[in-house]
């Protein structure tokens, strides 16, 4: 459709897009391609939204937006901004751009870790308030292993203990991830974490004081409740905060830095260890009192999700922040508006739905459900690897392998270093090797070093001090936590924060939390039954079929979110300059199929069987997804012709 010989504008695409079965994400056809040709293999173009709308509406548009929002004191830089977010392949080449502002660009390229320090800052808060979570989960290892061994608190059944351990999990589960909508709704996203922060300080106090097992099971069950929100508002505050380029390693720190809290939370076990049995434990828990202190003091000297406060309305805020959190105004207005129109697209979707149909939606959209289940399975797959078992009941396990409870302790500790240092690699490589790949290669040998652990509690059985038994056990708990770090061990929240649209960001990324922290609590509630009934070897051998199956579960159902990939096969990155996928062009990996990528997917996997393993020589396979460097041609013809119809993918 035209207008005045122009192409429709970003407002007449909202209209069409209401028509769309599929309306979170808009999709050119399958189209042949610019000679005519059909080409078998394009699943998918990554539309820019900008994209077809010629120089003249598009600088119409941008006017209209600044003064709506007060800011035609900046509008020359928005209308640059706009032109470098509609065709980001070409944006050095603008005439309108200086040469300082054309090096900017370069060097998001070039330098991308050369970014303002106010980001980093908010990073080593984001990073502050994972390691309170760390703290909170493993404090109890030790702990429990005294309080246990004492009865000091009463726990008669192996019920009670899985109840006690579980407790701030099933809190998680029940209610703290669903509080995560309307907390940041009312309070924005730094008051969330402002607000868990202070719930995970003052249950720690609690814990240390409890006096029987049902005031700590409540006292923990509290924990939880920060727990939750917190778990699913730091990922996405560092996720709408971070440029493109790295944003998957600074989501990714939540994750390495829960790692560094549950490192030190055995550290803190083995610190108190030496002491009265009775203060020894209680001093364990309430460690954690001092980092979400910490977490609360700094919170408000980081700015607010500029995504946040355009989803609220407050643009000049955003532009404020986003000039902050980029190097310079120009990257700012882009990144406003290329945002602002994304969000716009969404509101006109989702205007008038409360939570609970927000919710519905991650079901019934074919995009959203396409991200529900992805994120599922790499929550649910982070709990059934079995990692937490560690996690929670090292101490036992190596009390059982014939350890000392003291070496037990120390033991422990070195689960917690090796799991924070061997995190350390995915920070480099999770936005080059990507998420998927990470977790593949790592699954095969989570399975295998579980394996080696359970099989070698039959290590000379009857000697209740054999030291090659300690020794095994040892070595494959260690070489566990090596393969999880960089794979299971940051994928999962990075990939959650990411994945879904803004509107429905909040609600799905409660779902992921939720279930991750649901099947948390079933390992932790199940596993001295599945101990008593299976033993170790039974118990290790189930979470290491578990790893096997989820690699298959990886393989088919969850799209890669990174940026572009070291070979053929995989995506070819939508913007150039950045080389990275927006959180808005990623609307455009989930709304691929799932019949189509399983399948793709499948036929991958042969074709590096056949190449890696095999020796075989085969031409490489065609590209899945299709980038920028053929929407800008599209693009340049439009912008001259007018749009070409669009459609939408269903499953």
């Amino acid at each position: 459709m035209k207008e005045n010989g122009r192409t429709d504008s970003t407002a007449e695409k909202v209209e069409h897009i209401e028509e769309s079965p599929d309306p979170t994400c808009v999709h050119k056809e399958e189209k042949t391609d610019l000679e005519g040709r059909s080409p078998s293999n394009l699943n998918a173009v990554f539309e820019n939204p900008l994209a077809g709308i010629s120089r003249e509406q598009l600088f119409k548009d941008v006017v209209e937006f600044c003064t709506k929002y007060d800011l035609m004191d900046h509008v020359e830089t928005f209308k640059k901004g706009a032109l470098i977010s509609q065709n980001p392949a070409s944006a050095t080449s603008l005439p309108e751009l200086s040469e300082e502002e054309r090096e900017a660009l370069e060097r998001e390229n070039t330098h991308k870790w050369s970014q303002p320090w106010q980001l980093y800052f908010l990073a080593s808060m984001c990073s502050l308030a994972a390691a309170v979570q760390g703290m909170d989960e493993t404090v109890n290892n030790g702990a429990q292993a005294i309080y246990f061994a004492e009865d000091q608190l009463n726990i008669t059944s192996k019920n009670i203990q899985g109840l006690v351990v579980g407790a701030p999990y099933l809190a998680c589960a029940i209610i703290g991830c669903w509080l995560t909508e309307p907390l940041n709704r009312l309070f924005a996203r730094r008051g969330t974490i402002l607000i868990s922060c202070v719930i995970a300080a003052v249950a720690s106090v609690w814990e240390g004081v409890a006096n029987t097992w049902v005031n700590l099971f409540i006292a923990r069950f509290v924990l939880g409740l920060g727990i939750g929100s917190k778990s699913s508002t730091v990922p996405v505050y560092a996720a709408e905060c971070s440029p493109a380029p790295i944003r998957g390693a600074l989501v990714m720190m939540w994750q390495m830095w829960t790692a560094f809290g549950i490192m030190l939370g055995n550290i803190m076990g083995v610190a108190f260890m030496s002491l009265d049995r009775d203060i020894s434990w209680r001093l364990m828990l309430g460690s954690t009192v001092v980092l979400p202190l910490i977490v609360c003091a700094q919170v408000y000297f980081c700015p607010e999700s500029p995504r946040w406060l355009i989803q609220h309305g407050k643009i000049q805020k955003a532009y404020t922040n986003f000039r902050i959190l980029r190097p310079t105004d120009i990257q700012a207005a882009r990144d406003l508006y290329y945002a602002h129109v994304g969000v716009e697209l969404e509101r006109k979707i989702n205007k008038g739905k409360n939570f609970f149909a927000m919710f519905i939606e991650l079901f019934t959209i074919p995009r959203n459900r396409r991200a529900t289940l992805a994120s599922w399975i790499v929550m649910f797959m982070q709990q059934f690897c079995g990692v937490n078992v560690i996690a929670y009941y090292s101490t036992s396990v190596f009390t059982e392998a014939s350890y000392s409870l003291t070496s037990a302790l120390l033991a422990s500790m070195g689960t917690g270093i090796l799991n924070w240092v061997f995190a350390l690699p995915a920070f480099f490589t999770i936005d080059t090797w990507g998420r998927r790949n990470l977790l593949l290669f790592t699954f095969p040998f989570l399975a295998i070093t579980l394996l080696w652990t359970g099989f070698s509690f039959w290590i000379e059985e009857g000697n209740e001090t054999s030291k090659k038994r300690i020794a095994m056990v040892t070595t494959g708990m260690y070489l566990f936590e090596i393969f999880y770090s960089p794979g299971e061990g940051p994928v999962p929240f990075a990939y959650s924060a990411e994945c879904f649209p803004l509107q429905v960001r909040d609600v799905g990324m409660s779902w992921a939390t939720a279930t991750t922290w649901c099947f948390n609590f079933i390992l932790s509630f199940t596993w001295p039954h599945l101990v008593d009934s299976f033993k170790p070897q039974g118990a290790f051998g189930w979470y290491a079929a578990w790893c096997i199956i989820g690699w298959f579960l990886v393989l088919l159902f969850v799209p890669e979110t990174k940026c572009k990939h070291p070979d053929r096969s995989e995506i070819n990155c939508a913007n150039i300059l950045s080389s990275a996928l927006t959180l808005e062009e990623l609307d455009q990996v989930f709304s691929v199929s799932t019949r189509k990528h399983a399948s793709y997917q499948i036929k991958n996997a042969v074709w590096h069987f056949r190449v890696w393993v095999l020796r075989q020589r085969l031409e490489p396979l065609p590209e899945f997804y299709q980038g920028v460097e053929r929407l800008a041609e599209v693009g340049d013809i439009t912008s001259k012709g007018g749009r070409k119809g669009e459609t939408t993918h269903n499953d």
